[in-house]
């Protein structure tokens, strides 16, 4: 994992977002490309009422506010000993910041949070990027200090085609943790899959493991799900990201929707 797409956006998740990277990063050699993305075109290009000679003022004021967030945003990563650069877009948010990640290795942005109104609040995108794209994302909660890659790791196994890419896409990653927890939910009535398929799999990346089957009893998954992240209590976790990027319906019971709102553990997802 030798590529991090960094999100800059002026909210109360860039600085939790800015140090998941930068201890990514450090852990693995990356590199961060920090991309400021402004949605210029979609605001002009809703002004259908006769408000366009405001435009150009807002637009001024957009950059301004821009060019203040790169100033302090570059003088802190350059206290933080790593290697970036920076790149600055006219975009739609998601459009933007996935056209900017083709090369990419991973896409770091922050939990979705409670809808609370505030003007900063960072912005509900991690299921869209995770969803609309081929990088994996790593969302972190807003109110985290640090991201322990070296800590411990759980990946949450179903078998299924998400699971699967979130899994190898978490490769680089799982095999700096210092312990791994692989946990599958028993389901009544699911078709059986391999329980023992992710392990083996890691352990062919010389990744070792704890196999965790954890009971419904009677719950829905996402709730034995978060039961499971409750008594592990890891540092960062592993999940495929279940819906459909056109709908943004989320399927699998609500667990990626659950996982996100709830966990408040950075979680790597892929689809």
């Amino acid at each position: 994992m030798k590529s991090v797409l960094l999100h800059i956006h002026d909210d109360l998740g860039m600085e939790s977002r800015l140090q998941a990277a930068c201890d990514i990063a450090r852990a693995t050699g990356a590199h961060i490309h920090c991309v400021q993305v402004t949605p210029v075109p979609g605001m002009v290009g809703a002004d259908i009422y006769g408000g366009a000679g405001l435009a150009p003022a807002i637009i001024e004021d957009l950059r301004k506010a821009d060019e203040k967030l790169r100033a302090r945003i570059e003088e802190q990563v350059r206290r933080e000993g790593v290697s970036w650069d920076w790149r600055q877009l006219d975009d739609e948010i998601v459009r933007g910041l996935l056209s900017a990640s083709i090369l990419s290795d991973l896409i770091v942005v922050t939990l979705p949070q409670r809808a609370r109104g505030q003007f900063n609040d960072p912005l509900p995108i991690a299921a869209d990027l995770a969803l609309s794209g081929a990088v994996p994302v790593m969302a972190v909660p807003q109110s985290a200090r640090s991201l322990m890659v070296t800590g411990r790791a759980l990946v949450a196994w179903n078998g299924s085609q998400e699971a699967s890419a979130a899994l190898r896409a978490a490769v680089p990653l799982l095999k700096l943790a210092q312990e791994v927890h692989v946990v599958t939910v028993e389901e009544a009535g699911r078709y059986p899959f391999p329980e023992t398929g992710a392990p083996e799999y890691l352990a062919r990346h010389g990744i070792g493991t704890q196999l965790h089957t954890w009971p419904q009893a009677g719950r829905p998954a996402e709730d034995a799900l978060m039961a499971a992240i409750g008594v592990l209590k890891p540092d960062w976790m592993v999940m495929g990201a279940y819906g459909h990027s056109r709908l943004r319906q989320f399927v699998f019971g609500g667990v990626t929707r659950t996982i996100l709102h709830e966990a408040r553990v950075p979680v790597l997802l892929a689809h």
